[in-house]
């Protein structure tokens, strides 16, 4: 960062507050901590601020390396569309292999934007529109519609479309 005494501008305050989200959902802070943090963040003027609210966390490591998906099955579906949901492409793979691990993930997410918000709500004294559920509304849905419709015929209710 910059020297500690220079005004922080908005999208720093962003970054850092992004940095604090990724420190929570691997587990190095507690939502309260992270709560704390992220107002102090919206509130820190200079980059000083803004760096004591990370120097106690270690870097983060970086993201594992995409592994490119094999290619469709010869006449099956392809890569797109509602045939590869129908061939088993999607589902809970697509969330990191378990149900458990889907519905971890819309949550740690669920309560990160929805403390942005309330923290936003009540620092500007008034409610803001709750955008929220923009975010974890249709995700939820379609975790739900996966969830109960596991079970249903083989590989989670899914069959195949007719061509």
């Amino acid at each position: 960062m910059p020297e500690p005494h220079l005004r922080a501008a908005d999208t720093d305050r962003s970054t850092v507050a992004g940095l604090l989200g990724e420190h929570m959902a691997a587990g190095r802070l507690t939502v309260a901590e992270y709560e704390d943090r992220l107002a102090r963040a919206y509130a820190s003027r200079t980059y000083g601020e803004l760096d004591a609210l990370t120097t106690d966390l270690p870097p983060l490591q970086p993201a594992r390396p995409v592994v490119p998906a094999s290619p469709p099955a010869p006449g099956s579906a392809g890569p797109v569309g509602v045939g590869h949901w129908a061939t088993g492409g999607w589902g809970w793979a697509a969330w990191g292999g378990t149900r458990a691990a889907a519905w971890t993930s819309w949550l740690t997410t669920a309560l990160i934007v929805t403390s942005i918000w309330l923290i936003t709500s009540l620092a500007s004294g008034e409610w803001h529109y709750p955008w929220p559920v923009w975010v974890v509304g249709p995700w939820g849905a379609v975790l739900l519609a996966q969830t109960l419709s596991e079970g249903r015929g083989g590989r989670g209710g899914r069959r195949e479309l007719p061509s």
